[in-house]
């Protein structure tokens, strides 16, 4: 059974940066495309970045590309999303998610196959 466990959200101020980690375990990592999503209170699970298996191709959502980036590491199974100039906009709940089998990386969250418990991010103005 595969599993996700997102960590490294908290409290942080505008203009500041924040790194989530996403650990993997019970499949095979290196084949799965991985993203992040968020979702602010009463609003839907956004996509906001994603990496294929091989971390050759990746993708951001208009308003995190330049400020965040997504990257993996399979040594260690774990996805990362380092998150730079944060703005209060970017509070959320932040969900790492898998995608598999396949090498394309969806930006619905319908079509991912497994989730992370999420990790609260808050950005203060």
């Amino acid at each position: 059974q595969v599993q996700l466990v997102e960590s490294g959200g908290g409290l942080v101020q505008a203009g500041g940066s924040l790194n989530l980690s996403c650990a993997t375990s019970g499949g095979y990592f290196a084949s799965f495309t991985m993203g992040w999503f968020r979702q602010a209170p009463g609003k839907e699970r956004d996509f906001v970045a994603g990496i294929n298996w091989n971390g050759g191709s990746t993708d951001y959502a208009v308003s995190v590309k330049g400020r965040f980036t997504i990257s993996r590491n399979h040594a260690k199974s774990t996805v990362y999303l380092q998150m730079n100039s944060l703005k209060p906009e970017d509070t959320g709940v932040y969900y790492c998610a898998a995608y598999f089998p396949g090498s394309q990386i969806p930006r619905s969250a319908a079509e991912y196959n497994r989730w992370g418990q999420g990790t609260q991010v808050t950005v203060s103005s």
